[in-house]
């Protein structure tokens, strides 16, 4: 008990320390003025919106991939602020930029090119921003005038265009500038605020129910704290976790000099690909939501083809048991496919050779590589499993486990479940309607542990004690 209240006081200390240093005190402010100003421009709706219209239309698509646009865009486009787009595009042009190279060797040797070759990457990611910003806003506008949000002219669509496009380059600005001149990074704390937003309407609604006085809701809602209160332990624990393998480099000599040999290591993640699987496997999964909404199937003909195949995808969402089944398994592809993306064995292998360096008992070249690739594919299975786990377990707790439309079996499991006291709640979920999602909480917790990791080293600089006193550190994911 005592230590733990020296543990308090030492973080404590270590937030009124953050104000103490003029530079960082300076850096914190800024970011929040900022993160204000985003939050400002969320109350600003695009013109033209017939807001009564546009609320009755997105009770029908909020689990399609404007969804997931809405997360991302910390409600702005629920409302159609000018901000409604949010970082979505300019995370999508980085995801392509950070593709290309593996693609295209032109743009392997632009991005060896070292700061130069960042500059352009960088700038080449705002250029693609803008023109995929272009597009989604004209599809947008499209949407919107089909379903009499705004009126279907030319204008209207053209002003929708411009008025979303600018929102989202401004954004994008916002993020860079506190990138550059606050702390943290820039996108993800615009991601951050858009979704902590929510929270307090969350909250609400669960004081509600513990206010109601029902015993079984009081019990539900400490439940659903428990769980809450574990995946973000899990969380924090997987992120800072690290597989450390031992490199040595030789003594060498350069001219008149040398060098004596040196013991360093090599950082392996557990989860080295972050929430990116995660947000690829939800937009997958929302573009036929996205069809189905766009295209409905004619109530005239209810035996046709399209009518069926529309009937199954309208329950093909969280809770189905197909939609998880797709669910999982596309999280776990596209963490092999993306960290195979971002981390080349072979790569690593030839720049410690090229440089000295070699694992104790591996030969250098081919044998590294293949060292390396096994160790890469056992983090990756673990990293992937952790990933689905995080991503379903909420989505079970507030969706459900439709167990119902399994073939064959799926009638009797579901009446067990809901004969069951205690089980009851799993083929519907426990009933709340705030998004409490394993996407929202990977990137919580991911950034707000990089952030506070950036404060501390700023701490630590300047001979000012951490969060955690002198004798331990907080690790970022990129730390």
């Amino acid at each position: 008990m005592l230590a733990t209240y020296k543990n308090m006081e030492k973080f404590f200390g270590a937030i009124q320390n953050m104000f103490k240093v003029p530079e960082l005190r300076k850096r914190i402010l800024f970011t929040l003025g900022l993160l204000a100003v985003y939050r400002l421009g969320a109350h600003v709706q695009a013109p033209g919106i017939n807001s009564a219209q546009l609320e009755r239309v997105w009770a029908d698509v909020a689990g399609t991939l404007l969804g997931v646009l809405d997360l991302f865009s910390g409600g702005n486009f629920r409302t159609i602020s000018v901000f409604a787009l949010g970082v979505t595009p300019y995370i999508t042009a980085s995801i392509i930029m950070q593709l290309l190279p593996v693609l295209s060797p032109a743009m392997k040797k632009i991005q060896e090119e070292g700061e130069v070759g960042r500059q352009k990457m960088n700038q080449w990611t705002r250029y693609s921003t803008v023109a995929l910003c272009a597009v989604q806003t004209f599809f947008v506008a499209t949407w919107l005038s089909r379903n009499q949000i705004i009126p279907e002219t030319w204008p209207a669509t053209l002003m929708i265009v411009v008025t979303l496009t600018t929102g989202t380059i401004f954004v994008m600005w916002l993020g860079e500038q506190i990138t550059e001149r606050g702390v943290g990074n820039g996108i993800s704390l615009l991601i951050f605020a858009g979704i902590v937003i929510g929270l307090p309407r969350g909250i609400q609604q669960i004081a509600g129910r513990v206010s109601a006085g029902d015993p079984m809701q009081t019990l539900g809602v400490v439940f659903l704290v428990v769980v809450l209160v574990a995946l973000i332990a899990l969380i924090v624990y997987v992120e800072s976790a690290r597989r450390n393998i031992a490199i040595s480099y030789a003594s060498r000599r350069v001219g008149s000099q040398t060098f004596r040999g040196q013991e360093t290591s090599l950082p392996l993640k557990i989860n080295m690909g972050g929430v990116i699987p995660v947000i690829f496997a939800s937009s997958v999964l929302a573009m036929p939501q996205t069809l189905f909404s766009a295209f409905p199937a004619d109530p005239n003909e209810p035996n046709s083809t399209w009518s069926k195949v529309y009937a199954f995808f309208q329950q093909f969402h969280g809770g189905d048991p197909y939609y998880e089944v797709v669910f999982i398994s596309l999280i776990v592809i596209f963490t092999f496919f993306y960290i195979t993306i971002i981390f080349n064995t072979d790569e690593v292998s030839d720049n410690l050779r090229k440089h000295g360096g070699f694992i104790a008992g591996i030969r250098p070249g081919a044998p590294t590589a293949e060292y390396l690739n096994a160790i890469l594919t056992r983090l990756t299975t673990v990293g992937a499993i952790y990933l689905a786990f995080i991503a379903f377990l909420p989505q079970l707790l507030l969706s459900g486990f439709k167990v119902a439309r399994l073939p064959f079996v799926g009638t009797s499991i579901d009446n067990f479940f809901t004969s069951t006291p205690g089980l009851s709640w799993i083929p519907t979920g426990l009933g709340y309607q705030f998004f409490f999602g394993g996407t929202s909480l990977l990137i919580l917790v991911g950034v707000a542990m990089d952030t506070i990791s950036q404060i501390e080293a700023q701490l630590v600089m300047r001979n000012y004690e951490g969060f955690l006193g002198s004798g331990s550190r907080l690790r970022g994911r990129r730390s």
